[in-house]
């Protein structure tokens, strides 16, 4: 059987030990989109939509997500996360996210990051329903990464 670190000697899931890895800073930053109509990229910008402050709560709502991912995601580690940004802009084709986390611990916060990137398009999804039911959320993805024994990660430029 190939080594998978989240499956034990019999094929069964498992959570790996980190006890032995180093203490380090750990940051990751993840991106997503929301593509709408331009009729909602409009109503989001006149703060208009009947959901109310949708770029607030879906802020929010990502912030709070990285913070539960170990009860979302079945094998990730809780960690105690130092920070959490969410920035959220409108853009002429619907949204654009991007987030960041940290932590000082034995793992990297990749999934904490996707998952609050994830959670706001959600969100923001949610929201804008009624008046808009054919958004699309893409591109959920990993920006960088620092910290750990794998080293640093940046997502090459589009097109590279």
């Amino acid at each position: 059987m190939p080594d998978f670190s989240h499956l034990d000697a019999e094929g069964r899931a498992r959570m790996v030990d980190v006890s032995s890895k180093p203490v380090t800073t750990r940051r990751a930053a993840a991106s997503a989109r929301v593509t709408m109509l331009a009729s909602t990229v409009d109503a989001l910008r006149r703060k208009a939509l009947p959901k109310g402050d949708v770029l607030t709560v879906a802020q929010v709502a990502g912030i709070q997500a990285a913070k539960r991912t170990s009860e979302l995601i079945p094998l990730c580690h809780p960690l105690p996360l130092s920070k959490v940004d969410v920035t959220i802009s409108v853009q002429d084709f619907g949204v654009e996210i991007y987030t960041e986390a940290v932590t000082t611990g034995q793992t990297g916060v990749e999934m904490e990051a996707l998952t609050a990137a994830a959670v706001a398009a959600l969100t923001i999804y949610d929201m804008c329903k009624a008046v808009d039911r054919g958004m699309v959320i893409e591109g959920v993805r990993l920006e960088s990464k620092s910290g750990g024994i794998h080293g640093d990660y940046r997502r090459p430029a589009d097109g590279d």
